[in-house]
């Protein structure tokens, strides 16, 4: 298991860095192209790209990071640092989206003259650069199970659409005159870009919260544990992710009293081969005799623990 996390881990982080040297490299271009055109559209557009390089260097480093050795003051290691480096990302999306809004509405209140020419080159380069990237990630990274290389190439996404709506744009003012159609192609993006970092952020805010992982069905995991006969009760159950992709589970399960140490043994073994074949890598089981129940609770009951 867990050398298929590293494998993964070691080619999350090359695709991040070729997407970070790639467009890195076409954000320049595309300032100083929106800045010569004077196109909101192409500038705002470029304002993403330069957090999407901030987001995959801040990424890579995460990855990085993420592959130091547990110690004693860090026992599970560095890999949170990756739900960190998603939380950033998401709330850049936001915060790129709130300043694109503003800019727009400026621009609505007076339109200012735009290089279409211009604009629709640089802009359609911009989106054959995003499209490189996004395929970049798509086929060498989990955007999927993987939150940090998921705000990563959602940051990309965006960029795409930006290009798209920079496209449409330069068109409309080329050949209908339409000077608003730069501020509304920015608006338009905003709104997808925002909707993405919010919810990118609130799914590395549920990891941080040691929310139950997204992908794990608790009611099935409890089922699959109850499936061995040896198990009279489950209590004090915990289940979640320490990063994306490695799920942890605890819990109290009661047995017969006269189960001996090696069958108590057999048992947890069984139990973590079968939760690691849903999924769950790190599992740590306390078994009670039934004489000696530790609780009745299904979940632990945090909240009614009083410290005197």
């Amino acid at each position: 298991m867990d050398m298929a996390h590293d494998h993964a881990h070691g080619s999350n982080r090359k695709v991040l860095l070729a997407s970070f040297f790639i467009i890195t490299g076409y954000m320049l271009v595309e300032a100083v192209g929106g800045w010569l055109t004077n196109s909101l559209a192409l500038l705002s557009d470029a304002g993403h790209m330069l957090s999407d390089a901030i987001a995959l260097g801040v990424a890579v480093l995460a990855f990085s990071l993420g592959r130091r050795t547990a110690n004693y003051s860090k026992t599970y290691g560095y890999k949170r640092f990756e739900i960190l480096a998603a939380i950033f990302n998401g709330v850049t999306l936001i915060l790129i989206s709130v300043y694109i809004f503003y800019e727009a509405f400026q621009r609505f209140m007076e339109p200012p003259e735009v290089a279409s020419a211009g604009m629709l080159v640089i802009a359609a380069i911009g989106l054959m650069v995003n499209i490189i990237v996004a395929w970049i990630l798509m086929r060498g990274g989990d955007t999927e199970g993987n939150l940090n290389i998921r705000a990563a190439f959602l940051h990309v996404m965006g960029d795409l659409l930006g290009s798209v709506g920079a496209i449409v744009a330069a068109l409309l003012i080329m050949f209908l005159g339409w000077s608003l159609a730069d501020p509304l192609a920015s608006v338009i993006v905003a709104v997808l870009i925002i909707i993405s970092g919010w919810r990118v952020t609130k799914d590395a805010i549920h990891v941080l919260m040691e929310g139950t992982p997204v992908n794990i069905d608790v009611d099935h995991i409890i089922s699959v544990m109850h499936a061995d006969e040896r198990i009279i009760d489950i209590h004090d159950l915990h289940m979640w992710s320490i990063t994306s992709g490695q799920n942890a589970l605890s819990c109290h399960v009661t047995v017969d009293g006269g189960m001996t140490i090696r069958e108590s043994g057999d048992l947890l073994h069984a139990l973590e081969q079968r939760l690691e074949d849903e999924g769950i890598g790190h599992v740590t089981i306390q078994v009670e005799s039934e004489v000696h129940p530790h609780d009745d609770a299904l979940m632990c009951r945090l909240d009614d623990m009083e410290h005197e």
